[in-house]
């Protein structure tokens, strides 16, 4: 009988529970399921694992079924979000991340069931509650998705 080493999170890991108290979205719009290689105010990968079950799908399209390109740029920034959250150390109770503006998106490749969207995030700029970012989403070695967006910090009632 073999033993296995038990499976060690990184302190650079971000599991779902963290995610849904970093951010405030859910299902059906929840877009990221994990963090990894967070670096503070620097950089992160979030991942999606794209299912079969997803609720778009029955729409786009039935017989090809393929993630709408503004999900996949939805994803990017709820990575940038989880980026903030973490590195601002955001007490979300009052306070929202908010998505700005996107420039230069270019679609590369389709999305589709059983795919692992790696969505890599880095900061290009960060002056006080407004992050600008450079995203690209991966299947594989494969660019689905680019773009460059920014987010700001919001009070809320």
């Amino acid at each position: 009988m073999s033993r296995k080493a038990p499976v060690v999170e990184s302190a650079t890991d971000i599991d779902i529970t963290e995610v849904l108290r970093r951010i405030p979205h859910r299902y059906p719009f929840l877009l990221v399921d994990r963090a990894e290689e967070y670096k503070p105010s620097q950089s992160i990968v979030g991942i999606k694992c794209v299912t079969f079950n997803e609720p778009f799908f029955q729409g786009h399209f039935p017989d090809y079924p393929v993630m709408p390109g503004v999900l996949i740029v939805e994803a990017l920034a709820q990575t940038g979000a989880v980026l903030m959250s973490k590195s601002l150390d955001v007490d979300v109770a009052g306070k929202t991340i908010f998505f700005v503006s996107l420039d230069n998106c270019r679609f590369r490749a389709p999305v589709r069931p059983g795919d692992v969207l790696r969505l890599c995030v880095e900061v290009v700029r960060a002056r006080g509650d407004l992050f600008k970012f450079r995203g690209r989403a991966m299947v594989g070695e494969k660019v689905a998705a680019e773009a460059e967006f920014a987010a700001m910090l919001v009070e809320t009632p």
